[in-house]
């Protein structure tokens, strides 16, 4: 009985650290890479759920495949091997056996392409966006402007490791973050000043170029209170590994109140100098 009693108590401790740790995670910022993380990250915006469903839908399709095409090889293994069929069939065509290896795979290419398309062009850009961000990578930092909010303009610089404070996450952190208040459609655009960049955030589902010259398109929304963490997704030199990308969703008052403390702090900031002739 002892044994017993100890075994359940045991069970029981494991299914309260595992009812547990959603809260726990739920608490702490949502939107980071976790230790030995295998599968995609959570979904905290509409895109980012479609994206997980359509991987869903062809992580099954093609376990489904592996496992018709490893059953089909284990059989003929089995059934046509030297010893159970000494004498090799000669047969050259089925008509049968040919139409439906090439209409499967198409139908099977259909399924795919259809929300795969519709997940593209779903996530290109949002009718009556509640407001704008222009994104500008940079040789390593982001520009972050707010042409809503009085072409407000925010750079945001990788943290080096001597600098980084309690809490902090190395290559994830950054000076000044990205805010955007929750629930609202934001359009996106990315642009570079200098070399290819790509804007990527894993837990928000967008991913967009930055190329010189051009303004590429896109939107995201968080649902959640929360910090979400991305990279430059795209080699652009010595430093690339150094442009972490943090965007803090907050309610819309806090939204507010972070525009009116940066209009001062950026009022407040000194003009740069002008050389002289």
């Amino acid at each position: 009985m002892p044994i017993i009693k100890r075994f359940l108590g045991v069970l029981w401790g494991l299914a309260f650290l595992m009812s547990a740790a959603p809260v726990a995670w739920a608490q702490s910022v949502v939107g980071a890479p976790r230790a030995w993380e295998m599968g995609m990250q959570r979904a905290f915006s509409p895109i980012k759920s479609k994206e997980i469903a359509l991987h869903d839908l062809v992580l099954v399709i093609i376990t489904l495949i592996t496992l018709f095409v490893g059953g089909l090889l284990l059989w003929v293994m089995f059934r046509y091997n030297a010893r159970r069929n000494p004498v090799p069939s000669q047969t050259s065509h089925n008509t049968i056996i040919e139409v439906a290896w090439t209409v499967i795979p198409v139908l099977i290419l259909v399924i795919i392409a259809i929300p795969s398309f519709r997940l593209i062009y779903y996530q290109d850009r949002t009718p009556n966006p509640d407001m704008t961000i222009k994104v500008t990578g940079h040789q390593w930092y982001w520009e972050y402007s707010y042409p809503d909010q009085d072409n407000l303009d925010i750079q945001s610089h990788y943290i080096m490791d001597e600098d980084l404070k309690p809490g902090q996450r190395r290559l994830l952190d950054v000076d000044e973050q990205m805010v955007i208040p929750v629930g609202k459609k934001i359009r996106i655009l990315t642009t570079s000043g200098d070399v290819i960049h790509s804007f990527f955030i894993p837990a928000l589902g967008v991913q967009r170029y930055a190329i010189p010259g051009r303004t590429i398109e896109t939107w995201i929304e968080a649902s959640q209170v929360g910090t979400f963490y991305g990279e430059c997704n795209q080699i652009c030199g010595e430093n690339h590994s150094r442009m972490p990308i943090s965007v803090k969703a907050v309610t819309p008052q806090e939204f507010t109140a972070w525009v009116a403390e940066a209009k001062k702090a950026a009022s407040m900031a000194p003009l740069p100098e002008i050389a002289s002739k």
